[in-house]
């Protein structure tokens, strides 16, 4: 073996004047949105824990650092290829993007186009060099719309990640605190680079750091833990046997389905800590069991009931193997929309992972199936609710924001019955104004909010069709992309024909975005309609959804069940023979109403019991 070379770098280091390529057998770009999330939330996590307003910006290099592990790169005749690490560079990358475009239109910024792409003769060429990414990676530079419909699978993810980071990033970074933070994840966030000189030496390597010890994860370290612990050997090896087979089972699932599995349990059951928002404070039980379960086990195993060896067995016997297959169920649901979980889908569409420990919270093992079933529609609920009604109010709903209201809510609800579990949660809505107000007339479409306003869209368009007796058809309606659905304007972009009732266009492009003035239509009707005058386009209408063709007076007429449908839900449906100004108040104030209805707090008290 020739030399090799190991390096600690910062993001600065690593990027800026260096160019990767990733050789053709290992291209794909996999990284889905909970790895993404996880990733932000640690880092803008991490950040917060140093970051104060009022700081000087020199005091960021005092702040605390980050690693965010090792990659791997075979060097061969000049050329630099990732063997190991090409998901975490391409993410870092997209996110050096994003925050390059999020601080556009701030006066004080940071550079990082040199860790993005190099430039010469006027040709720009990225720092991450793979040619059928070049043109997605431009269009996202530039700010240039880019159809992924007909792209390989690395392009589709980088796309679908990439707009991730709007719904991921926290509020409170996206002013003052930006060029603090962009500066933290270039200086202070750290990786070590293992250069090798040949593509043997750099798999020796690979192969060394996954098969000789270190590949041990907290999973296996926690099972080891308990199973050493049980010291009657019968029962150890049928303990092993149950272990074994539902992590095999959650692995079905996606990869590390098992440690977000036990993160999920032991956050529900038995956190009763976490880290306070301020600088210095110390991982409590919420963060530890998210980075270091294993030994957060270790250390408070009499918090969890862990003192005889029966105790130890009974901890994977009775409570991982019940929580385990509960995750499963709800993991499942989360991937698939259902008519008896719908809510536990939904709030995956928002990338709210927060979810699973608030699930889990309130079922104790050994619930029959009628109870968990009725625990979790009412929670998934509940976090429904609240998520529409933080996005109605502009409020963010990523991890770092909510966290620690989650966690609060998490140990209100452990253990509860059905019935307590449903009042404390109504109350809790009922309590929470500042969290989640209730749904007002002021809501709009801005620059950030698109992804979620077309979700609430085809949830809204959906619940009048499917309360008007047809079928749903939500999965085709929160389709975006070819093929798919988008958010339209009734009102086209044009401000000239709008004089009589606006004076400027900047006061008729802020009443054109208002909720009341928009529909989900298909995307291929927004190419050959969206800008004709209303007028023009009303009769069209026809053909499209129940939430389009109410503009039009025939949507009225033999359409009993959508008729039924307006009488008995009491919303102020009406044809609108033009669309002017008052037209927009009064779809804006039919919108708010649909909304109080499909997100009502009485969800929560409908259903049985378990005595």
């Amino acid at each position: 073996m020739k030399k090799i070379l190991g390096d600690a770098k910062s993001v600065r280091q690593l990027l800026k004047g260096n160019k990767y390529s990733v050789d053709y057998y290992q291209r794909e770009y996999k990284w889905e949105a909970k790895q993404l999330a996880e990733l932000v939330a640690d880092l803008t996590g991490k950040f917060l824990e140093s970051y104060e307003a009022g700081h000087e910006r020199s005091a960021v290099e005092q702040y605390g650092h980050y690693f965010l592990g090792s990659i791997i790169i075979s060097e061969k005749e000049g050329q630099r290829f990732i063997v190991d690490g090409q998901q975490r560079l391409t993410t870092l990358t997209l996110f050096l993007i994003y925050l390059h475009d999020l601080q556009r239109d701030q006066a004080e910024k940071v550079a990082v186009d040199e860790m993005i792409f190099s430039e010469r003769y006027g040709r720009r060429s990225f720092n991450l060099d793979v040619s059928d990414r070049m043109a997605c990676m431009e269009a996202l530079f530039t700010g240039v719309p880019f159809d992924g419909a007909d792209q390989n699978p690395s392009v589709q993810n980088i796309l679908a990640r990439y707009a991730d980071f709007d719904e991921l990033f926290p509020d409170e970074l996206r002013s003052d605190a930006l060029p603090f933070f962009i500066d933290w994840l270039i200086e202070n966030v750290h990786l070590v680079e293992i250069t090798a000189f040949s593509d043997d030496d750099a798999y020796t390597v690979f192969e060394t750091m996954n098969d000789r010890g270190l590949s041990l994860t907290p999973t296996d370290m926690l099972k080891g833990y308990l199973l050493a612990n049980i010291t009657e050997e019968k029962r150890r090896l049928a303990a092993n046997g149950i272990w074994k087979e539902r992590v095999n089972d959650l692995n079905q699932i996606g990869k590390e389905e098992d440690s977000d599995c036990i993160k999920a349990w032991l956050r529900s059951q038995y956190s009763e800590t976490i880290r306070e928002r301020k600088r210095g404070a110390v991982p409590q039980d919420f963060d530890r069991i998210g980075t270091e379960f294993h030994r957060w086990v270790r250390e408070y195993r009499e918090k969890v009931g862990l003192r005889s060896g029966a105790d130890f067995a009974r901890f994977i016997e009775a409570e991982f193997a019940f929580y385990a297959r509960l995750y499963r169920r709800v993991r499942e649901a989360s991937e698939t929309l259902t008519t008896t979980l719908p809510s536990i889908f939904y709030n995956a569409q928002h990338n709210f992972t927060l979810q699973y420990p608030l699930l889990l919270s309130p079922v104790r093992a050994g619930d029959p199936d009628p109870v968990i079933a009725r625990k979790l529609q009412v929670v998934s609920d509940f976090i429904d609710i609240l998520i529409a009604r933080r996005i109605w109010n502009f409020k963010s709903i990523d991890y770092s924001t909510m966290q620690y209201a989650m966690f609060l809510v998490m140990k209100e609800i452990r253990g509860l019955d059905v019935d307590r579990l449903a009042a404390a949660l109504a109350e809790r809505l009922s309590v929470m104004e500042d969290e989640a107000p209730a749904f007002g007339d002021v809501f709009y479409l801005h620059g950030t909010n698109g992804k979620q306003i077309h979700r609430l869209l085809a949830r809204m368009t959906d619940y009048v069709e499917t309360q008007s007796g047809q079928a749903s058809r939500y999965l085709e309606y929160s389709k975006r992309g070819k093929g798919g659905y988008e958010v339209e304007h009734i009102w086209a972009d044009h401000a000239e024909r709008h004089k009589d009732e606006f004076g400027h266009a900047s006061e008729f492009a802020a009443y054109r975005n208002r909720v009341g003035g928009l529909l989900l239509l298909p995307k291929s009707f927004n190419a050959s309609y969206g800008d004709l005058p209303y007028a023009d386009k009303r009769q069209h209408y026809l053909t499209q959804n129940l939430l389009a063709r109410s503009l039009h007076e025939q949507c009225y007429e033999h359409n009993p069940g959508f008729v039924r449908f307006v009488a008995e839900s009491g919303l102020p449906f009406r044809a609108h023979a033009e669309f002017k100004r008052a037209d927009v108040d009064e779809r804006q104030t039919l919108y708010r109403r649909l909304a109080e209805q499909i997100w009502s707090p009485s969800r929560l008290m409908a259903g049985g019991s378990d005595g």
